[in-house]
């Protein structure tokens, strides 16, 4: 397939992950930083002036109706346009680890569209359409690793003072996922950590907090216990991101992966830096 656009998709970790209360509604109100990583997948695009959306995969085979269609979708509808677009995805972002790779397919999906359809849709255009296919989508679309409350829904861009050093880290997944709906209805999950403030966690941002999901998942899923006792074996300390089974740490200087044990059949595990920003900001114009 020859593509007009080809574009990244990178995962996210999230630094810490607390739970600090619950609306009436059932939402529960958390504190997070997620952070950009250069584990990404990778999206093809090409024009269609027929009006169809089509997808083929490129890598393992996914749902027929996954988050890229659903957004492209969503634009088309949203916008009117009268294009289409052949899409290639090829899958690198394990499914059910904690690492949004389907919300920022989808983000790649919208901003790549808004400029193969000529849309010129601001950002906050996006983020609208964005928010109906998965909470995180919008942190995806704003680019910037971020302080995120509420809901979700109040992300706070970390710069200046509070930007994140540069660093490595190893990320595991075992073969097992995990899904979200499971850890947040357990009547054991933590629900009322003190908030944190930003300036707390500058301090130590590699090691401030912890997953207030953690010790549900690893109840539910075996494998994320021995997926932390791995990276303690490898001499790192470990900890879960978001609500999938996939877990982080960050790397000494002196870490060899070469040197790393060898992983279960079915795991994967690989090497990490963490992004400044994401590959395609800019693409949407802002609102200011």
């Amino acid at each position: 397939m020859k593509a007009l656009y080809d574009v990244p998709a990178p995962a996210k970790l999230n630094l810490f992950l607390h739970i600090t209360g619950r609306r009436p509604d059932g939402y529960h109100l958390l504190q997070s930083v997620f952070m950009l990583v250069d584990w990404c997948d990778t999206l093809h695009f090409e024009l269609r002036s027929d009006g169809h959306i089509s997808r083929e995969d490129l890598g393992p085979a996914l749902p027929v109706d996954d988050l890229t269609v659903r957004a492209a979708r969503a634009l088309q509808a949203f916008s009117a346009a009268p294009l289409g677009v052949h899409m290639g995805v090829q899958k690198r972002i394990p499914a059910q680890a904690g690492m949004g790779g389907g919300s920022s397919d989808a983000a790649s999906c919208l901003l790549a569209l808004n400029r193969l359809w000529n849309l010129q849709l601001s950002l906050s255009k996006l983020e609208r359409i964005g928010l109906q296919l998965g909470a995180d989508v919008p942190f995806f679309l704003r680019g910037h690793n971020a302080w995120v409350q509420g809901i979700g829904e109040k992300i706070t861009p970390l710069e200046g003072e509070f930007r994140l050093p540069a660093a490595r880290f190893v990320v595991l997944k075992p073969r097992a996922g995990l899904e979200t709906r499971l850890i947040f209805a357990a009547n054991d999950l933590k629900r009322d950590t003190e908030t944190a403030i930003i300036s707390g966690f500058a301090a130590d941002p590699f090691g401030f907090g912890q997953n207030n999901l953690q010790p549900v998942a690893q109840r539910l899923c075996p494998e994320v216990t021995q997926a932390l006792e791995w990276l303690a074996a490898q001499g790192l300390q470990g900890r879960m991101t978001g609500s999938g089974s996939a877990v982080f740490a960050q790397m000494r200087h002196e870490t060899d992966l070469t040197r790393l044990a060898q992983v279960p059949t079915g795991w994967k595990v690989r090497t990490c830096s963490n992004l400044d920003v994401h590959p395609l900001v800019g693409w949407a114009a802002s609102d200011d």
